[in-house]
């Protein structure tokens, strides 16, 4: 038996009983698929990955959803297709990503989800919303604090606790009211009660993995919140997570704020897109919160509820530490891991404009090569 056959059929986790709780999504027939993507035509496709495709499709009572097509069936796919069903059943809040259903026909796997009509972050940041500068500051902020909702909500109030693993700018989707959506939990792992780690194959994006997780593959939500710094710094600055500065050199965003931050300089690590139309205190407490999330040492980061408070400015106290924390000191505690580099320990390195390509899709997975 698959291992989709175990979720659906098994003692453990069961897609059937959850289905009763989750009244709001539900299985759909392979027919019904076809007629709500006019039979998955090449105009209706969103974007394309590693795993397959993903298509907008209309359903017969006029609501748009995004239904991602697995490429090739094989026990992996399988497997992967039936973690992330059932982590998104059991699953639900206003910032994460809304499972509408999947089908599960023959050889065929399909997930389906709400369309996110503003896309994702990435193509705001980086791609073909760039320029349409649709991302004031109200609304950063407001996708900085969402964003932190739904990752805070895995960590502290799913039961099991849940770690994301691919926390980035394509994986925040936007809905027509620039409410962040956390999206694409195809490498997400459960935490049984009682354990502080699992130990894992390394599978994630360059420039967003915490060190410690690509070297030793240990993951828990402290490699969440390292990746979350670096969106935080990303959404701020404007800046992608790594630049190249030669052929031979890159530096992180990290590596490039750090500095700036310790001189006062807030306002050069601001996305000049802003055109300087920010709140002041709020662009530092970003960045600070970015910063100390997104340092070396594990321990030394906040947890995402601590994260949630700091952004929110609900502790003075706790936003003055920030300012006097060793990482601006003269020897700073952030630096990018040299594995982090190494193919060895990265999955996928994208190339930029595939992953473009990519950024319509609502909720991906399986976009990193193994």
């Amino acid at each position: 038996m698959s291992f989709f056959g175990w979720i659906c059929c098994g003692n453990g986790s069961n897609l059937k009983e959850n289905e009763k709780k989750r009244v709001s999504w539900r299985i759909f027939s392979l027919k019904e698929l076809h007629a709500a993507t006019n039979n998955f035509n090449y105009d209706n496709k969103l974007g394309e990955g590693g795993f397959g495709s993903v298509y907008w499709g209309q359903l017969w009572d006029g609501s748009q959803i995004a239904v991602k097509r697995l490429k090739v069936w094989s026990t992996k796919a399988d497997m992967e297709f039936a973690v992330e069903v059932e982590i998104l059943g059991r699953v639900r809040h206003k910032n994460l990503l809304s499972l509408r259903g999947y089908c599960a026909e023959g050889q065929e796997r399909l997930i389906v989800y709400d369309y996110m009509p503003n896309l994702s972050l990435l193509s705001h940041l980086h791609g073909q919303h760039s320029a349409e500068y649709l991302l004031d500051w109200e609304r950063r902020i407001k996708i900085a604090i969402g964003s932190a909702e739904g990752i805070a909500y895995l960590h502290h109030h799913a039961t099991p606790h849940i770690i994301h693993r691919d926390i980035k700018a394509s994986n925040v989707l936007l809905d027509s009211n620039f409410e962040a959506q956390v999206a694409d939990f195809g490498f997400a792992k459960l935490i049984p009660d009682g354990a502080t780690h699992v130990t894992t194959r390394v599978k994630g994006t360059l420039g967003y993995l915490a060190p410690e997780y690509a070297m030793l593959g240990k993951a828990k939500e402290s490699c969440d919140v390292y990746s979350f710094g670096v969106l935080l710094l990303e959404l701020a600055s404007g800046k992608k997570p790594i630049e190249k500065l030669s052929a031979n050199m890159k530096r992180t965003i990290t590596d490039w704020a750090q500095p700036l931050v310790r001189e006062g300089r807030f306002d050069v690590v601001a996305d000049p897109k802003l055109s300087g139309k920010y709140i002041k205190e709020e662009l530092k407490r970003v960045v600070l919160v970015a910063l100390v999330c997104a340092q070396s040492r594990p321990e030394k980061r906040p947890t995402m509820l601590e994260v949630l408070e700091l952004l929110k400015g609900d502790s003075k106290e706790k936003l003055s530490a920030l300012e006097n924390d060793e990482m601006l000191g003269p020897n700073p505690a952030i630096s990018l891991s040299g594995a982090e580099e190494s193919s060895e320990f990265i999955l996928e390195e994208k190339d930029s404009k595939e992953e473009l390509k990519e950024v319509a899709v609502s909720g991906k997975e399986e976009m990193h090569g193994s």
